[in-house]
């Protein structure tokens, strides 16, 4: 998968060996839109920009739904390992550490993320998803041993339920991964309190 099939902004580390995050917008956002949230979180990192190349309605996503929380399951797979190769090819192109990506995502950017985790686990060594739901369960779980993620959830989500953002960390807990979860007394809009936890996560994280 070559980088032409995602329009998309990198900005190098500050510094060699930092890790890059692949940042990855919600529904209706691009390439832009969440640039300044990563460089708050994680500040001097890396970052890989993508627009989500498929459209609804005019409006920019990373895989195909029939419906507001019914995915085209075939579509996700596909995504999720185009998404894969990009990130690949990046590295290659850039000169980024392939092994050291961490996904920063927001609502179809977040399922898009745990999509890659579930179906193309080594193309990220773990991830930020805010107001994620599980997007596609393969039939037999990969191993997700050390891989880190923080999943920020919301009490009032009119679009995903409290049941389906604890379905998402039981499942990523049982392929192993070494989830948080928090939640944040919001609906499904991203609020102060997300971006301080995903910031003190990621400290502690890198410390």
């Amino acid at each position: 998968m070559s980088l032409a099939s995602y329009q998309h902004v990198y900005h190098p580390p500050t510094e060699a060996g930092l890790p890059t995050i692949l940042v990855l917008h919600g529904t209706g956002g691009d390439e832009n839109d969440l640039l300044p949230l990563a460089q708050h979180i994680a500040p001097g990192c890396g970052l890989l920009s993508p627009r989500g190349n498929v459209s609804e309605r005019g409006m920019p996503r990373f895989f195909r739904r029939f419906a507001e929380g019914v995915f085209d399951l075939e579509d996700v797979q596909l995504r999720a390992a185009e998404l894969a190769a990009f990130v690949g090819s990046a590295a290659t192109e850039y000169g980024f550490a392939a092994q050291n990506v961490y996904a920063l995502g927001y609502s179809n950017g977040a399922n898009i993320a745990n999509a890659v985790l579930l179906t193309q686990p080594r193309a990220l060594r773990g991830g930020m998803l805010l107001r994620s739901q599980l997007t596609y369960v393969p039939e037999v779980l990969p191993s997700l041993a050390g891989k880190a993620v923080l999943l920020s959830a919301a009490t009032h989500d009119q679009l995903i339920s409290m049941a389906e953002s604890t379905r998402l960390y039981d499942t990523l807990q049982s392929a192993g991964a070494q989830v948080s979860i928090t939640w944040q007394e919001a609906s499904h809009s991203l609020i102060k309190s997300d971006i301080e936890m995903a910031a003190s996560w990621w400290n502690a994280l890198i410390a």
